[in-house]
C-alpha cells in the first residue's frame, strides 16, 4: 500500500508532536515558508520538493532548534555550496545513486557527511534519504523521509539526563542547548 500525501504529512506531524510532548519547546524552532523552501530548492537546482521534505521544512526549516544540532540544516544554511560538496564527495566513491547531479541535500555535517535525496526520487512524496560519508560510502540510510525525520528527532530525555549529570558534576551554569527543552 502506498502512502498518500496526507499520510506522509501526518507521519511528520506525529514525530514532531511526540518530541514536543517529550518537552522540546515549540518556540525553539521555526518553520520555513513555502517561498523560502522553493528558493532553497532552486538554489540547489531543484524545481520540485517532495511532500515529506516540504513538511519537515515547514515545521523546522528556518530554525531547527535541537534537530540536527551541530550540523547545517534548513533553508538558511544548506544550499548550492553544500550540494557542490556532496557531489564532489560522491564523485570520489562508488555509489548506486541514479541522479547525483539532481540530488537534494538536506543536511551538511562539516562538509564531510551529508543526508540527501537522489534526484531520481524527487517526484516521490516520501523518498529514501541517502547518507554520504566522504571517501567511505553513499547508501540509502533511511527507507523514507519520514523514517529519517523520526530517527533524527532529538531525544529530550537523554538531554535532560545529560543536563542533570552536568549539574551533579558541579557545573553551575546550564549550557545554551538546555534552553530548547523543558527542564523539569
Amino acid at each position: 500500500m502506498t502512502d498518500t500525501n496526507q499520510d506522509v504529512i501526518d507521519a511528520i506531524h506525529s514525530t514532531f508532536d511526540r518530541v514536543i510532548a517529550d518537552g522540546l519547546k515549540p518556540t525553539s524552532m521555526f518553520g520555513a515558508s513555502d517561498e523560502q523552501i522553493d528558493s532553497w530548492a532552486a538554489e540547489q537546482g531543484i524545481t520540485a520538493t517532495p511532500v515529506a521534505v516540504r513538511e519537515v521544512l515547514r515545521l523546522i526549516g528556518f530554525t531547527p532548534g535541537l534537530w540536527h544540532a551541530g550540523s547545517a540544516f534548513g533553508v538558511q544554511v544548506v544550499g548550492a555550496k553544500s550540494k557542490r560538496g556532496a557531489i564532489a564527495s560522491l564523485s570520489q566513491i562508488e555509489n548506486t545513486m541514479v541522479d547525483p547531479a539532481g540530488m537534494l541535500v538536506l543536511v551538511d555535517h562539516q562538509a564531510y557527511w551529508y543526508c540527501m535525496i537522489d534526484g531520481a526520487d524527487l517526484s516521490l512524496p516520501n523518498p529514501p534519504v541517502w547518507a554520504l560519508s566522504e571517501q567511505e560510502y553513499a547508501r540509502v540510510g533511511w527507507p523514507t523521509t519520514t523514517s529519517w525525520f523520526d530517527s533524527t528527532a532529538p531525544n529530550i530525555q537523554a538531554q535532560r539526563e545529560r543536563l542533570e549529570f552536568r549539574r551533579e558534576q558541579g557545573r553551575s551554569i546550564d549550557p545554551e542547548w538546555s534552553q530548547y527543552f523543558d527542564i523539569d
